[in-house]
């Protein structure tokens, strides 16, 4: 296996020689907590709340630019940063479907990451049992302009499940959450407004990152059934 190109840590005891690893994460930390502490409101959107918001996601992408290297990191660093544009675009409404379009970039990168390596058909037929009611309610609330955005999010969003699931370790639980998060912003936003909505999205959206980003220090399961 070459590692650069999985995004290993070329020296297989990264982590433990590494003590300055929990510092690097330390800017992601504390850019989370003060986001939820000052819980800037939504409306009216404003630039400093748009910064706060995507302040942790760019800590990321920063964490893994300094302490990962090889291809697979690369990929989740920009993928990270699409992430980042798509925070910021989503705080203003009219500029919704950049950020979906933002997001939907970066779940292709993610999935390009991920990779198609164990293939692992068989997690298709419970994402699909899963996704396609919710996103057939979802259509009965959309507008039309909105159908074709939204429904090619939701496919990029299955497929990176499918592939996160199939690397396993930290990647399996970070893409669950991400579809956690995305289902109830989606479900608050379209369909019924939830209690504690924002907070449910943003907890979930900030540790699925999270996790994503520590699967460049992981191997890839490399199980084939």
């Amino acid at each position: 296996m070459d590692a650069w190109k999985e995004g290993l840590p070329r020296n297989p005891h990264f982590a433990v020689q590494q003590p300055h690893l929990g510092r690097c994460l330390s800017p992601f930390f504390l850019t989370c907590a003060i986001y939820f502490l000052l819980w800037i409101p939504e409306d009216p959107p404003s630039w400093v709340g748009a910064l706060v918001k995507c302040l942790p996601v760019l800590c990321l992408a920063g964490f893994l630019r300094a302490c990962s290297g090889g291809y697979y990191s690369s990929l989740l660093q920009v993928a990270l940063l699409f992430s980042a544009c798509g925070d910021v675009f989503l705080i203003w409404p009219e500029a919704f479907p950049y950020g979906v379009a933002a997001f939907t970039k970066a779940q292709l990168l993610y999935i390009w990451a991920f990779g198609l390596r164990p293939l692992q058909l068989g997690l298709l037929l419970p994402i699909v049992l899963a996704s396609l009611p919710f996103y057939c309610l979802l259509l009965l609330h959309l507008s039309s302009d909105m159908v074709l955005l939204l429904t090619a999010y939701t496919l990029a969003l299955a497929t990176m499940l499918w592939r996160g699931l199939a690397r396993g370790g930290s990647a399996r639980w970070g893409a669950q959450l991400f579809t956690i998060s995305d289902t109830v912003l989606a479900c608050n936003a379209f369909i019924q407004p939830l209690p504690h909505a924002r907070l449910v999205v943003m907890a979930t959206y900030y540790a699925a990152q999270f996790l994503i980003s520590l699967s460049a220090f992981q191997s890839p399961r490399l199980k084939t059934n």
